[in-house]
Order: structure tokens, then sequence, then C-alpha cells
């Protein structure tokens, strides 16, 4: 959507697509489907984590799919999703503890260029924009705490994610044991 029409960035408010709406309509649709996924198979304990994450990621989205506004934010939020492609292969090649590492560390430095450009980037850039010149009231004030408390999230993924691949010996508590314990996520 954003190639298409590379205008919609100088508009993030109000610019429209019906590409980018059917596509916010769409993840939207891919967060309640994964949520209820976690949900229906027991998944909710070791997985709290995504569940807020696809409650403010669902919520934020329909009050922009019901107003018409804040489309453009929307879009850029998405690129995240480029990063999730070398989250996976990560997780996948840690999974299935592939013999040669050479792999596990072309990806691992890979992953942290897309995880700066796609997520750190585009959220640091949306917050800088939400703190300047979005009204503190209404949908402006909703969509700015669920920016905020992405930054958080996406914070403290990046630390467990540098921990793990860059820094593992901080990961050991002092009886030996991972401080963050056995959840899936944080691997």
């Amino acid at each position: 959507s954003l190639w298409h029409s590379p205008e919609l960035l100088s508009d993030i408010q109000d610019g429209y697509s019906v590409s980018g709406h059917l596509l916010v309509c769409f993840s939207s649709g891919y967060f309640i489907h994964d949520s209820l996924d976690i949900i229906f198979n027991h998944q909710s304990r070791s997985s709290w984590e995504y569940l807020v994450h696809h409650a403010m990621a669902i919520s934020a989205f329909v009050s922009l799919i019901i107003t018409g506004r804040f489309l453009v934010a929307a879009m850029l939020l998405l690129l995240v999703e480029v990063s999730n492609i070398f989250l996976t292969v990560r997780m996948l090649l840690k999974m299935s503890n592939v013999p040669s590492p050479v792999l596990y560390e072309a990806n691992k430095y890979v992953n942290l260029v897309m995880y700066f450009a796609f997520r750190l980037a585009p959220q640091a850039y949306l917050t800088w924009y939400f703190l300047r010149y979005v009204e503190v009231q209404g949908q402006g004030a909703f969509l700015t705490a669920n920016l905020l408390l992405l930054d958080a999230m996406i914070l403290m993924y990046f630390s467990r994610l540098l921990r793990s691949d860059f820094f593992p010996s901080l990961r050991k508590g002092s009886a030996g044991r991972d401080v963050d314990g056995e959840k899936f996520l944080i691997d």
C-alpha cells in the first residue's frame, strides 16, 4: 500500500487508500484468529504477552477502521511483520537444532538489522509523531497510550533478543536457571 501510494506518508492522520484499509481489516482478522487459536488450544498461560499485544492491535485497528483516521499509522506499524520473517526463521533454526551454526549466525545479524529497520524505527517515528502532533483526547489519546505500551513491549522483546543471541551469559540466574524461565516466547 505504501509502495504504490507513497504520498500517504505525508498525511498519517487522514491519509486513506482502499488497499491500506483492506490490509488493516485483514490484519485485524488475523489477530482475532490467532488470539482465538491461542485460547482454544490452551496456550493462554504461556502466550499471555501475545494475547495482550493482539488485544491492543485489535482495539486500535478496529477504532481506525470505524473512524477512517490513522490508517497510515497502522500501515506503518504493520511494517513490523517484515521482521517477523527473520524472527520466525530464528525460532525454526533453534527448534530444529541445525548442525551448522553458520545459518543461525547469519540470520542473527540480519534479524538484528531488520528489527531496527522494521520494528524500532517505525515505532519510534510514530511515537514521536503522536506525542508531537496528535491531540491528546479521544482516539488520539487512546492510540498514543497503545503506542507507548507497544514501545515498552518492543523494547522488552529487543532486550530478550539481545540477551539470547548476543549476550547469552547474561541469561543465567544465580542457580543456573534461565532468568526468564522456559517460556517459548522468550527463546
